[in-house]
């Protein structure tokens, strides 16, 4: 890299992964110079999280202290946030961490000569202190324009890392993905918790339950594979199971209901590749799609 590449870096955005990814490079020896935030208050937070030494600043003048600028705010705000650094005189780098936008998102900057593409962390943040804790060793999705992208791997190695590249126009694929994997699963659980509770388990009681079972099923789907993990009625073909389900969820919200069905549609699907008969798969299957009758 050169000089100026190696230069201070700025953090756009004090939220949860900004934090932990300011924090991270920091403890690693890069100079975090400053981070900026809509709110200054917010900006001091962060700034003491990531270290004594860094500076809390509006976004217009993160330019004046760094060449090279992480930009972790949500999706809808960089493109604003990019115009704002184009406007305030960035130089440089950029690199936002969205997962469903490519680096045409930053284009104020690009116009201006800035190398820009993108950085998303495939791990889910919670808190910066767990984003410190979980980055390390996690898979990020890069893509964008070439000195942008070595800036990029460079973070990659840094944290310790993976890194691979997304083209740009699959990028909402790839992010849909995740969410599918990741946040709809923190949905079902909950679902699961609910159902729990209506069978008469304390909320907690019901996390506490459901842990053994939900750690020991995820890993087994990590360790062999989906098809190979697959357990329970829709792994055996047990129709009468499924029934009795939707009949028990028939006074339950509408959200709850589709989101048991839509998830069995495609489940069933999964059975059928990890060798559920077809006789089986397909009595399931014309339960299912006479759900919206019964």
């Amino acid at each position: 890299m050169s000089a100026f590449e190696a230069g201070p870096i700025g953090i756009a955005g004090g939220g949860r992964l900004g934090q932990a990814l300011g924090r991270l490079l920091r403890d690693r020896g890069e100079p975090i110079a400053a981070v900026a935030c809509r709110e200054l208050d917010r900006a001091r937070a962060a700034a003491a999280f990531m270290g004594e030494d860094v500076a809390a600043l509006p976004y217009a003048e993160l330019p004046r202290v760094a060449g090279r600028v992480l930009i972790a705010v949500s999706d809808d705000a960089i493109p604003s946030v990019a115009a704002l650094l184009a406007a305030s005189g960035l130089k440089g780098l950029a690199l936002h961490t969205s997962g469903t936008l490519g680096p045409a998102a930053l284009e104020p900057l690009a116009r201006k000569g800035v190398g820009c593409g993108s950085l998303h962390p495939l791990q889910t943040v919670p808190t910066p202190a767990q984003g410190v804790a979980a980055l390390p060793g996690a898979w990020f999705a890069l893509s964008g324009e070439a000195r942008a992208c070595a800036w990029a791997r460079r973070i990659v190695d840094l944290i310790g890392g993976h890194a691979f590249e997304i083209p740009d126009e699959r990028r909402p694929l790839y992010h849909a993905g995740a969410v599918m994997a990741c946040n709809f699963f923190a949905a079902l659980l909950d679902a699961g918790v609910t159902l729990f509770g209506q069978a008469g388990l304390r909320r907690e009681e019901a996390l506490a339950a459901l842990t053994p079972l939900v750690t020991a099923g995820v890993a087994n789907a990590l360790r062999l594979g989906p098809e190979r993990a697959l357990t329970g009625p829709f792994a055996r073909g047990d129709v009468e199971s499924v029934r009795a389900h939707w009949a028990a969820l028939a006074g339950e919200p509408e959200p709850l209901r589709e989101l048991y069905r839509a998830a069995a549609r495609y489940t069933i699907g999964l059975a059928r590749r990890s060798g559920l008969e077809e006789t089986r798969a397909s009595e399931i299957e014309r339960l299912l799609s006479g759900l919206d009758h019964e």
